[in-house]
């Protein structure tokens, strides 16, 4: 059994995390998450009753909250999600990205290492401090190759130019303080629980809300997707096997464009809620100017944590695409209360 701080859980990846350890494990979870705009609870309300589970508010940047919170959980895991992480946000507020990103990561690397000082015995031995950090670092690929975990940094945005930067900050408290720390590098999440900012809910949401579809430029940048859950279990399995200081590189083995995406999330509309006219949902896609700095194409090389793990994805594109529409379809109210009172499919990031 293990005692987890989980910062940034109530957000997307870390909420699924989180979820998936109180019904698979033992573990004791502690969720240390500021709530902001994207932050949301309600996922937790199935759980709150778990005695394994506890809700901490607060910030990565406040040194002083994350003092106390580790001198009272005395965790033997922290598992580090907390991030700023929408691309088009970062172009229209860069400084949020630094401040948490960047700052609040050298915090809690700072409190973390006085805190693992002190352990001793197994205690000591036990401890790791596990980072969560995207694909987006490594800058983009041209038509073919795959980013390795030896690919060399070359961030595009202000958003994964902060996330870089903490990669880096990471790997310099171990190789300069010896905190055993862990690093997983994650292709496009997608799955239940994703603020609608983001490509496949906005699509699901603005289908069913018969609003437009827009693409950036033409459709033709190139992602690779990671069901949400396969990526919490790759997750658990580097911070239970992988070696310290090492990173890992997490995808879906699952490249399409854009547009395909599209297509792929209006086709399942069409078969499991056509409209009432029969027309189909790819009637409403539109192009639209594309966002500043888009990095063509990203794709992972899984080879390590395959060889080292015998890891790969479950989930196939076509079989976690069908259950992220259907749980957007039973779960309107989630996204219908966010439209109402935090974000309403706006675009953001455009550079006037």
């Amino acid at each position: 059994m293990k005692r987890i701080i989980v910062t940034g859980g109530a957000g997307f990846i870390g909420g699924n995390f989180i979820l998936k350890q109180l019904k698979e494990t033992n573990n004791i979870i502690i969720n240390f998450d500021n709530l902001t705009y994207a932050g949301d609870l309600t996922k937790f309300n199935q759980i709150n009753s778990n005695d394994n589970y506890q809700f901490i508010k607060g910030d990565i940047c406040n040194r002083e909250g994350i003092s106390e919170c580790l001198s009272k959980i005395k965790p033997d895991t922290i598992v580090h999600f907390a991030a700023e992480s929408h691309v088009d946000r970062s172009i229209e507020g860069p400084s949020a990205f630094i401040q948490t990103n960047i700052v609040g990561t050298s915090v809690l690397l700072e409190e973390t290492n006085k805190f693992y000082k002190q352990l001793e015995g197994n205690k000591k031995e036990k401890f790791r401090f596990l980072h969560i950090s995207t694909d987006e670092v490594f800058g983009e690929l041209g038509d073919t190759g795959k980013f390795t975990e030896k690919t060399s940094y070359d961030p595009s945005s202000p958003y994964s130019a902060s996330k870089a930067s903490s990669d880096h900050l990471v790997r310099a408290w171990y190789r300069t303080f010896g905190l055993p720390i862990l690093i997983t590098n994650c292709s496009n999440n997608y799955g239940p629980y994703q603020f609608p900012e983001k490509l496949i809910p906005l699509m699901i949401i603005n289908a069913m809300s018969n609003k437009k579809l827009p693409i950036y430029g033409k459709g033709d940048n190139i992602r690779d997707w990671l069901y949400v859950e396969n990526h919490c279990d790759a997750i658990y399995e580097v911070l239970n096997k992988g070696n310290i200081g090492e990173t890992y590189n997490i995808g879906g083995n699952c490249e399409m464009k854009n547009l395909e995406v599209v297509e792929n999330i209006c086709d399942i509309l069409d078969e499991i809620r056509p409209k009432k006219n029969s027309n189909s949902y790819k009637e409403q896609i539109t192009f639209v100017k594309d966002r500043p700095g888009h990095d063509f194409r990203y794709a992972m090389d899984i080879t390590k944590i395959n060889q080292e793990f015998n890891w790969k994805p479950k989930e196939s594109f076509s079989s976690g695409i069908r259950k992220t529409i259907e749980w957007y379809l039973e779960n309107e109210k989630w996204w219908r209360d966010i439209q109402n009172k935090k974000y309403k499919q706006e675009r953001l990031g455009v550079i006037k």
